[in-house]
């Protein structure tokens, strides 16, 4: 499974660790995902939704 907001589609972003001494190498940035249990299109089931659309109210959860 991609990990990827069911809601905004936010995904990892690629960049790179820069040393003292300006060596580069490649990391990732990856998104805060929670698995929650939400109204979807008028259904109850679960996703992977970033914490910035839990708070902002996107998310619909059920308990």
């Amino acid at each position: 499974m991609a990990r990827v907001c069911s809601i905004c589609g936010k995904r990892r972003s690629v960049g790179h660790n820069v040393s003292h001494a300006n060596n580069k190498s490649k990391r990732a940035w990856r998104p805060n995902l929670k698995r929650v249990r939400g109204k979807f299109d008028g259904r109850v089931k679960r996703a992977l939704v970033c914490t910035d659309c839990i708070h902002s109210g996107r998310v619909q959860k059920v308990a």
